[in-house]
């Protein structure tokens, strides 16, 4: 479940001793990224059953309209430990956004998270996996607020339609380069209270020769009965998780 990357960088280059101006942006922009994670959390929940994942995407962005679109892959064990089967996720996505007035800005789309022959509607007490949630965001300078509301079934729980979670959280830039993230959110499963819980998490990221390292502390408050392997394990538990994620 993808978290959205777009590349927005905006390059300032000296000659002579003289800044020159700033790049214009053109119109139209294309980005790939890969990465690997040591754990695939969404949510704070893992969906690599505590293990590595590999994971890339593709964006495109229209710089003068602010609309853009994107997919993303991931592996995933998820959809199997449910009785399922496949282990991939394919997420497509598409929004729009701008500022709504000077400083305050604002991101909607759908996203539709996609879960190849996973078959969980065929196993009992589950729905299909297959997911597709809209989305509004509004922010000011490193501050957000976010709510997405699915409008199918959330992630195979039965009649789960109208979920929702909100996703409060700020990015900030610290010296030498580093970006601090802070992140509280809060997913209510609908018709499936027992399912609802808190999540948080804080990261730091940079960027060496290229690529971008993150480390993140994250954890949450979910059931411990209902959240876990078929081993036993807690996919919800307090973790730490690496990334390296390089876009071009």
């Amino acid at each position: 479940m993808k978290k959205l990357v777009i590349a927005a960088a905006v390059a300032a280059s000296f000659f002579g001793g003289f800044a020159q101006a700033e790049d214009a942006k053109p119109d139209n922009e294309v980005s790939f990224n890969v990465g690997v994670v040591s754990e695939y959390r969404y949510r704070a929940i893992s969906q690599s059953r505590l293990d590595p994942a590999l994971q890339g995407g593709a964006d495109y962005v229209n710089n003068p309209s602010g609309f853009y679109a994107g997919t993303w892959l991931s592996t995933i064990k998820w959809t199997k430990d449910a009785g399922g089967s496949g282990d991939i996720e394919w997420d497509i996505y598409a929004g729009k956004k701008g500022e709504i007035v000077k400083d305050v800005s604002y991101d909607v789309g759908v996203l539709s998270y996609i879960y190849p022959s996973n078959g969980l509607n065929k196993v009992a007490g589950f729905a299909d996996a297959n997911t597709t949630e809209i989305y509004g965001q509004i922010g000011t300078g490193p501050v957000y607020a976010k709510y997405s509301h699915s409008v199918t079934n959330l992630f195979g729980f039965v009649n789960s339609k109208n979920s929702g979670y909100l996703d409060l959280g700020a990015n900030i830039e610290v010296p030498e380069g580093y970006t601090l993230g802070l992140h509280v959110g809060r997913q209510t499963v609908k018709n499936n209270g027992a399912s609802s819980y808190s999540d948080w998490k804080i990261s730091i990221n940079k960027e060496f020769f290229g690529v971008n390292f993150g480390l993140a502390a994250l954890g949450t408050n979910a059931d411990k009965k209902l959240y876990v392997t078929p081993a036993g394990k807690f996919t919800g538990k307090t973790t730490l998780v690496l990334s390296a994620v390089k876009t071009f």
